[in-house]
């Protein structure tokens, strides 16, 4: 049995206000401490932070000091500011767009989760990177990279290679950085989606603990709107599918992404969304910690984005605190000064063992009559998911 809810951590995934991920090409310490003084005015206790894989090693052979340099410095700056660091690794996927190094395509293309060359290339790259930043004390994890499951179909995969390659590399995380959480992340298509190569047992037995990354633009918005329950207890429900699914009672389940994206969340009522929703998922005693996406918006002079990426920050460009913002840091004050008191627990079967019947992962997607029903009794009380 999971134990009683203990207070979460609370974090946001950092995103630089003045020139988004590119700033790492011409970088800027003393902006990176004024976006983290945004951060640690709201009472957060954590960044997660994403160098970018192909601007660290552009060439198989090459390591960029300078660039592992200047994400120390970040590290640095956080701690200054009283936070710890997550690393992501691979990036790979950012804001709608892969960056990959320039070896691995072209005539060079391959999978990346199946070809033995760039999986060592990749190798070196984690290894380095994560030996560099475990020498910061405020490091606590190290994620292989944000929802590497996004570069499929591009480099094909199976439930088996895919596996393997973020078991093995997870190994060199853990020798490299030994003490540090050694973590894999995947966006929601492994939970949701018959035919996708990423198995839902990757998220609840690779790394030292488990992530999620709750977005309504999944479609769970198009099943009461906004502030509909489903909308509002989509994170808990994503939580509570991963403790579940886990053999491990007391494995911890980590909220590595929720945000309030539009159109789906209007700009007026994400204050009351950004509340509700973290109120409803810190009753679980499984969860480990809320993230944010992100911590501050990108600036519309860059183009091609889409709409939404632009305006998921927790502050503006210049540093103005938004809605999101303000809701995030009364509910973290609340919780911290008043603790966790949920309801007493029911229970409800899944319609199938998660772990072993991924073709059947539709029957618990949004909009499914499990989803729903687990929808309709978490209106009333918490509700634990167990396996048939």
């Amino acid at each position: 049995m999971r134990s009683d809810p203990v207070i979460p951590r609370f974090g946001a995934n950092y995103v630089p206000s003045a020139g988004w991920f590119y700033s790492w090409l011409d970088y800027d310490g003393a902006a990176v401490r004024r976006d983290l003084a945004d951060l640690a005015g709201l009472g957060l206790d954590h960044i997660r932070v994403f160098p970018i894989w192909p601007w660290i090693q552009p060439n198989r052979a090459i390591i960029r000091e300078r660039a592992i340099e200047d994400l120390l410095d970040t590290i640095d700056a956080a701690a200054e500011h009283g936070l710890t660091v997550a690393v992501d690794l691979i990036q790979g996927h950012l804001s709608s767009f892969d960056f990959l190094p320039s070896w691995m395509l072209t005539w060079h293309r391959a999978s990346l989760f199946e070809d033995d060359t760039i999986r060592a290339g990749l190798t070196s790259y984690v290894d380095a990177v994560a030996r560099a930043v475990a020498t910061r004390p405020n490091v606590f994890a190290i994620t292989l990279g944000n929802e590497v499951n996004n570069l499929w179909p591009d480099s094909p995969t199976t439930f088996e290679s895919s596996t393997a390659w973020a078991r093995e590399l997870l190994v060199t995380v853990q020798k490299a950085a030994p003490g540090v959480l050694a973590l894999h992340s995947v966006f929601d298509d492994a939970w949701y989606r018959a035919d996708h190569p990423f198995h839902p047992l990757d998220v609840v037995e690779l790394g030292a603990l488990s992530t999620v990354h709750s977005w309504v633009f999944n479609g769970v918005s198009r099943v009461d709107g906004p502030l509909g329950p489903a909308t509002l207890t989509h994170a808990d429900y994503l939580v509570e599918l991963a403790a579940a699914t886990s053999l491990d009672p007391n494995r911890p389940v980590w909220l590595q992404e929720i945000g309030v994206p539009g159109p789906d969340i209007p700009v007026e009522l994400q204050g009351e969304f950004t509340r509700r929703t973290v109120e409803l998922v810190v009753q679980n005693p499984a969860l480990y910690g809320v993230t944010w996406w992100s911590s501050h918006d990108i600036d519309r002079r860059l183009l091609d984005f889409p709409d939404r990426e632009y305006d998921l920050g927790l502050f503006t460009v210049d540093h103005q605190r938004k809605p999101a913002a303000t809701a995030l840091a009364e509910v973290i004050a609340e919780v911290r000064a008043n603790g966790i008191h949920p309801a007493e627990a029911t229970t409800l079967t899944a319609p199938y063992n998660l772990r072993t019947e991924p073709h059947r992962r539709p029957e618990i997607a949004p909009g499914s009559a499990f989803h729903l029903e687990w929808v309709a009794a978490r209106a009333h009380s918490p509700v634990r998911i167990v396996l048939p």
